[in-house]
């Protein structure tokens, strides 16, 4: 994969290669390129209220008013990273919507490690770290659409970022983690490619699918297993042994001999203590 170790040299995405019809690009994708956004997930959303079909991908080059989880907000520098937003128009039952965001973070990790970055793992409910930084972000959102219920799963990499330019100490980006930074338009299909098959397969439903995607996202989730602190809404936590994800997507801890199930929407953080 062409690699660039200049944090000045950003190239734009190849719009060539993004187009329908490149064989890189899941056939049933199509990839909307924005020099600009405030937030893709915002496109994508306007977007899904305008009709847009299940498949539209938002790819914006610099994305100055990021969200995350709790409304958190941070700007990305123009083409250091990879910030995309995919609709999605689900028909799996309702209960079934919580797995969107693990499913979402393990499919970039898959592409991560598929491209050979080191020590990635995913951090329950919505980061994927290396090491114990995080190089990327998900933010899921389900919103009602004349059509019907859709979700944005929106995805934020740190592919070139220096360390002057990210948010917080405890980011990374490939570039720093690995010493060189992947040409991104490589890393976007692998992603999307990961993604959708990932995507496929929970739709398809059934208990084995599901059984498969809770074993997969255990296998890469470096939450489990280690003691941890759950912070709540009302500003109680929770400080236990994380011991498993559970088949509804949620963190099981145990904390005083009792097990304790909580969904991503139940917590404001969730913090390695060991």
């Amino acid at each position: 994969m062409p690699v660039t170790t200049d944090s000045a040299e950003r190239p734009p995405l190849d719009k060539q290669r993004l187009a329908p019809g490149h064989p890189a690009l899941p056939p049933d994708l199509v990839v909307e390129v924005l020099e600009q956004a405030a937030s893709t997930n915002a496109e994508a959303i306007a977007r899904a209220w305008e009709g847009a079909p299940d498949g539209l991908v938002v790819v914006a080059e610099h994305q100055h008013a990021g969200r995350g989880r709790l409304d958190r907000q941070w700007e990305t520098p123009a083409r250091a990273g990879l910030t995309f937003s995919l609709l999605v128009r689900p028909t799996s039952p309702t209960r079934a919507w919580p797995w969107l965001p693990l499913l979402t973070g393990y499919a970039v990790d898959k592409a991560l490690r598929a491209h050979g970055v080191a020590d990635v793992g995913v951090k329950w409910p919505n980061d994927v770290l290396i090491g114990e930084q995080k190089v990327a972000g998900i933010l899921v959102e389900r919103i009602e659409t004349p059509q019907g219920p859709a979700a944005v799963l929106g995805v934020g990499v740190n592919v070139s970022t220096t360390a002057e330019e990210l948010p917080v100490p405890t980011a990374t980006s490939l570039l720093l983690a690995t010493g060189a930074a992947p040409d991104r338009t490589t890393l976007l299909l692998a992603v999307l490619a990961s993604l959708r098959e990932a995507y496929d397969a929970w739709e398809a439903g059934g208990d084995a699918s599901g059984m498969r995607l809770q074993e997969s996202y255990r296998a890469a989730c470096v939450t489990v297993g280690r003691q941890v602190r759950v912070e709540l809404p009302d500003g109680s936590a929770l400080e236990g042994v994380a011991r498993e994800i559970d088949p509804a997507g949620q963190l099981v801890v145990e904390a005083a001999g009792r097990r304790h199930a909580v969904s991503a929407g139940d917590v404001v953080h969730v913090r390695a203590l060991t």
